[in-house]
């Protein structure tokens, strides 16, 4: 892409994330990083109580790029072929025929993923990490452009059924939201309102949008070349070291962590890192951008020993420890 087509790409994309906190209120953080997942090629993993607008915020982002959005809700009773679809028989030529299921479109939301047990569950996994779904003898592929975001919600957990943590590992991050704030959260109820009455302005999207997927291809090319030194090479590589040998870095960290981050975690800090540069319009990766994405990318990549819950900590408060232990290069 030429320098022009560039900038007006990444004002495409900024319009896209404006576009999102309109419709979105209080989520900033969730909408920034769903963009990074997209433009990263990855998935991502959101936790938080219902109703602060997780399904709309993928349904959003749907609506605002070129591809079919399908919502799946998981529940206990739900098969693997329910999302991946069966082969049917079609008795007036005694032959079998494919019906596609839910996995097949370009942005799902898999909505309480933790509640559907571990075959449902492997069977979204395999379509994630493949990019293919199995039936029978047949592999069928999934779209090029194709972007999963699990919800999980962490209130009721009776009757769940939580993702191991290799399969947690599969996701490129986790975002945990929290509920809004009270002007935020008087901005939702006027904005639902204004809906309810079908205000066009409240409903519309911008002229400018659909992204088209060949743009979304074309950037995932061009971020791919935003320049990583070796000394921020060296601080991710160390973060990530530091989560499996705490004890080098700290005592204190070595009786918090059980497990570290897989090479997973490093290859995900490197991807992001170039995406939230180049939508600041920058060609070069700073620790600042490791930094901001620390959380999203170590929180479900690490085990905490029983000590660490003892005294109350939670994985992202090893996690701020990791970021002051771990100097910059």
């Amino acid at each position: 892409m030429s320098e022009t087509e560039t900038t007006s790409a990444r004002d495409q994309l900024h319009r896209l994330q404006d576009f999102m906190n309109s419709r979105i209120l209080g989520q900033q953080r969730l909408t920034s990083r769903m963009l990074v997942a997209l433009l990263a090629d990855g998935h991502i993993l959101v936790e938080g109580p219902p109703g602060l607008a997780k399904t709309r915020a993928v349904k959003t982002l749907a609506s605002g790029i070129e591809g079919e959005f399908q919502r799946i809700q998981f529940t206990p009773d739900l098969l693997p072929a329910d999302l991946t679809g069966t082969d049917v028989y079609r008795p007036q030529d005694s032959s079998f025929s494919f019906q596609q299921g839910p996995l097949f479109h370009h942005v799902i939301v898999a909505d309480e993923i933790n509640r559907a047990p571990a075959k449902v569950q492997s069977a979204l996994l395999e379509s994630m990490e493949e990019r293919q779904i199995t039936v029978g003898k047949t592999t069928y592929p999934l779209p090029e452009l194709y972007f999963v975001m699990a919800t999980q919600n962490p209130i009721e957990q009776e009757g769940t059924y939580p993702l191991p943590e290799s399969q947690l590992d599969r996701f490129l991050l986790k975002v945990v939201i929290d509920y809004p704030q009270v002007d935020s959260e008087i901005q939702i109820m006027q904005k639902v309102r204004r809906e309810a009455m079908q205000d066009e302005q409240a409903l519309s999207i911008p002229a400018s949008l659909p992204v088209m997927q060949q743009t979304i291809f074309d950037l995932r090319r061009e971020i791919l070349d935003t320049y990583v030194s070796d000394a921020v090479e060296q601080y991710i590589a160390q973060l990530v070291d530091a989560s499996r040998n705490p004890g080098a870095y700290s005592s204190g960290l070595e009786s918090w962590i059980q497990y570290g981050a897989s090479p997973r975690a490093s290859l995900a800090f490197d991807r992001c890192a170039r995406v939230l540069a180049w939508l600041d319009g920058r060609d070069y990766v700073s620790p600042e951008d490791v930094q901001q994405l620390a959380h999203e990318v170590l929180r479900h990549r690490l085990l905490l020993t029983y000590q660490a819950e003892a005294d109350g900590l939670t994985v992202d408060d090893v996690i701020d420890e990791l970021l002051n232990r771990v100097a910059v290069c």
